[in-house]
C-alpha cells in the first residue's frame, strides 16, 4: 500500500482547496478499517525514505524496511538518548548538508520547543516543511466536520478563539525554534485556511493573530469576538487553560474594550493589532453593543454564565480537558452554563496522534482514535517496574503493534515519525477504551513520570489531581471556596525529612474569615487520599513530613505564564506545570504566599505493622 505525501494527504480531504466533510469521514473510515496495512506501509515509508541517515546506519539497519528487522535493530529511547544527535544537527546549521544525513533525509527546517517549566529541560524536536502540511492535515481530521455530526449548521457560524504567536527564534546554525502551535498560525495552510475552510470560519483576523504582542493579540481577537457575538457558534482554545484564561483576560480589560467599541478608536499600538482593530472599528462608535457588554459584564461578580450571556448563540466550548487539564471543568462549566465541552484531538509535539470520534462524550469518557497515517505506533505494556519514564523500558520485547493492544489494557505510547524521532517514548500512559473498525480508540491517563517523591514513593498525575480534587470538594463544602490552579513541590533540600507542598490559588464564592483549622483539615484530607506507600512512610518510617498548603495571591499563576512565555513558551500551548522544580519558578510562587498551613496529624496509614 503507498502512503500518499503530505501534499497528497491534503488533497484526499479537499475539492477545489476547500475542506470538504464527507471526504475527511471517507478518510478516517478507509484508514481506520486497513489499519494494519497502513501503518506497515508508514514504517516501510519511513525507513525507505531515511535509509541513509546516520541514525539508521548507526544502527545497522542496512537500508531494510521490515517491521521484524526495525524491532530487532532499534533501541526503544527518550529525548536525553537523542540529544546528542539534536545537537548535533543544532551545531551545524541549516545550510550544513550534514544535517540532512544525521536523523531523517529531508531538511529539519525546525525545531519545535517545549517550554521546560517545571523540569528545566528544554526539548528540541525536529520537523520539515513536509510536517507542517501534514499536522494541518491532522487538524482538519479533527475539527468541526466531526461535531457537525452531532450538531448541524456549525458551518453557518463563526468561531471565538484567542491564538496567539509568540516570536520566532533561530539556532546558532541558523534553524528556527518555534512552538508547535506558531509554526502552525504561521504556515500557508492555516493562512489559506481561513479562506478555503468553513468550518474554520474564526472571529480572530490574521493580523491579530500574527501580533506577537501577548496582550494586544489577546485584546483583539477578544474585541473582534464580542463585536461579532451574535455570529459565534463555537467557543475555543487549545486546552481548558486557555478558555479560563481568556475570560480572566475580559475581566480585566473588559471596561477599555467596551470604550474601543463605544468610540470607534482604539489605543492598541502594536501595527499589526491595531490594523486588524482599526479595519473592524473604521472610527463607526457601536454604544448599543458596548452597552449590552457593558450591562452583562456589571450584572454579579461572580461572572457566572458570562459565556452562554456574550455569545447567546455558542453551541459548545473546544478544549482539551482531559489528564490534569480536568482541573478547569468546574471553572467551565460556571462560566458556559454547562455547555457541552469536546476535547477534539490528542497531539504531541512528536506529531499528530488521535481524534475525538464521541465529540459530546463526557471529559472523563473521551477517547482518541489513532489515526494510523500520522506516524508508526507501538505500545510499551505499563508495569510496576517500567513507570518510569526517566528509566529505560525492562520489557522492551513486550512492545506491541497499533491493532495488537487488548482492551481495557494501559500502555505508554511510542512513536517513529517522518521527521526522525525513531521508537521514541513520548511518556503518556493511555488505556484501550475501544475501537474504531480495526484502529484502537484510547483514553488519556497520565503523564509516566511521577511529579513528587521524598522516599521510595512515586506520586504521578493522577495521584495529585485526585488529592486536589479532594481538597477542592473539602474547601467548596467548608468555605465555598474553589481551587482556580494548583501545582506542587517536593521540598526536601533544606529541611529533614522533606514534604509535599501545595500551591493553591483561591476563589471565595463569599466573603468570610477561614480559620486556620480549615486548612489544617484539607492537608490531612489530602494526605489520606495519597497512596499507601505514602501513608506508611509518613507514619512508620517517618521519612516524609507533614504535607503543607500554601495559599497565594490572587494572580500568582497568571504571572507563572507570564515568566513561562518570557522563557520561550507559548501562550496557546502553556500548561499550569503540576509540579516544579526550577529555582526561579519556586522563588515566584513563594514571593506571591499569603499563608500556609501542615497537617497537624497523620493520615490513617495504609498497612498494619507489627
Amino acid at each position: 500500500m503507498k502512503i500518499p505525501s503530505a501534499d497528497d494527504l491534503v488533497h484526499t480531504i479537499t475539492t477545489n482547496n476547500i475542506v470538504d466533510k464527507q471526504k475527511i469521514l471517507d478518510f478516517i473510515e478507509q484508514v481506520t478499517t486497513d489499519a494494519e496495512q497502513v501503518q506497515q506501509s508508514v514504517l516501510s515509508e519511513i525507513l525507505s525514505r531515511n535509509a541513509l541517515v546516520d541514525y539508521l546506519q548507526r544502527h545497522g539497519l542496512d537500508g531494510r524496511t521490515d517491521r521484524e528487522t526495525f524491532k530487532k535493530m532499534l533501541p526503544v529511547i527518550t529525548y536525553e538518548d537523542l540529544k546528542p544527535d539534536i545537537d548535533r544537527i543544532i551545531a551545524n546549521g541549516i545550510n550544513n548538508t550534514t544535517s540532512n544525513n544525521i536523523l531523517c533525509e529531508q531538511p529539519i527546517s525546525m525545531f519545535f520547543g517545549s517550554s521546560g517549566t517545571s523540569s528545566g529541560v528544554r526539548k528540541r524536536i525536529p520537523t520539515t516543511e513536509e510536517d507542517v502540511k501534514r499536522r494541518w492535515f491532522f487538524g482538519c481530521l479533527a475539527s468541526v466536520p466531526i461535531v457537525e455530526e452531532c450538531i448541524p449548521g456549525l458551518d453557518k457560524g463563526k468561531i471565538m478563539s484567542v491564538m496567539t504567536t509568540q516570536p520566532q527564534k533561530k539556532t546558532t546554525g541558523g534553524i528556527l525554534l518555534s512552538s508547535a502551535t506558531t509554526c502552525h498560525y504561521r504556515s500557508s495552510c492555516f493562512v489559506k485556511g481561513f479562506k478555503n475552510n468553513p468550518y474554520s470560519n474564526y472571529t480572530s483576523p490574521i493580523d491579530a493573530i500574527h501580533c506577537e504582542d501577548t496582550y494586544q493579540s489577546t485584546y483583539s481577537q477578544l474585541l473582534y469576538g464580542l463585536y461579532e457575538n451574535n455570529q459565534v457558534l463555537r467557543i475555543g482554545a487549545a486546552f481548558g487553560s486557555g478558555v479560563v484564561q481568556t475570560i480572566r483576560f475580559l475581566q480585566e480589560n473588559w471596561t477599555l474594550i467596551c470604550n474601543d467599541i463605544r468610540t470607534g478608536t482604539t489605543k492598541i499600538t502594536s501595527p499589526l493589532a491595531q490594523k486588524a482593530v482599526m479595519e473592524l472599528l473604521n472610527n463607526k462608535p457601536n454604544p448599543e453593543l458596548a452597552n449590552f457588554i457593558e450591562t452583562e459584564c456589571k450584572k454579579t461578580s461572580s461572572w457566572k454564565g458570562i459565556i452562554a450571556r456574550l455569545w447567546p448563540n455558542a453551541k459548545y466550548i473546544s478544549a482539551i480537558v482531559t489528564g490534569t487539564m480536568s482541573q478547569y471543568i468546574p471553572t467551565i462549566d460556571f462560566y458556559s452554563n454547562g455547555l457541552p465541552i469536546v476535547c477534539p484531538m490528542y497531539v504531541g509535539s512528536e506529531c499528530g496522534m488521535g481524534i475525538n470520534l464521541n465529540p459530546l462524550s463526557k471529559p472523563d469518557q473521551v477517547s482518541y482514535t489513532l489515526i494510523p497515517t500520522m506516524a508508526y505506533f507501538e505500545f510499551l505494556p505499563v508495569h510496576d517496574d517500567n513507570n518510569n519514564h526517566n528509566s529505560p523500558p525492562n520489557r522492551v520485547h513486550e512492545l506491541v503493534d497499533l491493532t495488537a493492544v487488548k482492551l481495557g489494557q494501559e500502555y505508554e505510547i511510542v512513536v517513529t515519525t517522518y521527521t526522525g524521532l525513531y521508537r521514541y517514548r513520548v511518556g503518556d500512559v493511555l488505556r484501550v477504551a475501544g475501537f474504531k473498525n480495526n484502529a484502537p480508540q484510547f483514553n488519556f491517563i497520565r503523564r509516566n513520570n511521577a511529579l513528587l517523591s521524598i522516599d521510595t514513593e512515586k506520586t504521578d498525575e493522577v495521584e495529585l489531581q485526585n488529592a486536589v480534587k479532594t481538597a477542592e470538594n473539602y474547601l467548596t463544602k467548608s468555605i465555598n471556596a474553589s481551587i482556580v490552579d494548583y501545582t506542587s513541590f517536593a521540598h526536601y533540600s533544606s529541611v529533614t525529612p522533606g514534604h509535599y507542598v501545595l500551591y493553591f490559588e483561591l476563589q471565595y464564592r463569599d466573603k468570610i474569615s477561614c480559620a486556620a483549622s480549615v486548612f489544617e483539615e484539607c492537608c490531612l484530607q489530602m494526605e489520606e487520599s495519597l497512596s499507601t506507600e505514602y501513608r506508611d512512610l509518613r507514619v512508620y518510617k517517618k521519612s516524609i513530613g507533614p504535607l503543607e498548603i500554601k495559599i497565594v495571591e490572587t494572580g500568582t499563576f497568571d504571572e507563572l505564564m507570564d515568566y513561562a512565555i518570557s522563557q520561550g513558551s507559548s501562550a496557546s500551548q502553556y500548561k499550569t506545570p503540576r509540579s516544579v522544580k526550577l529555582s526561579p519558578i519556586v522563588q515566584l510562587l513563594n514571593s506571591r504566599v499569603v499563608s500556609n498551613y501542615f497537617s497537624l496529624k497523620c493520615p490513617r496509614p495504609g498497612v498494619i505493622h507489627l
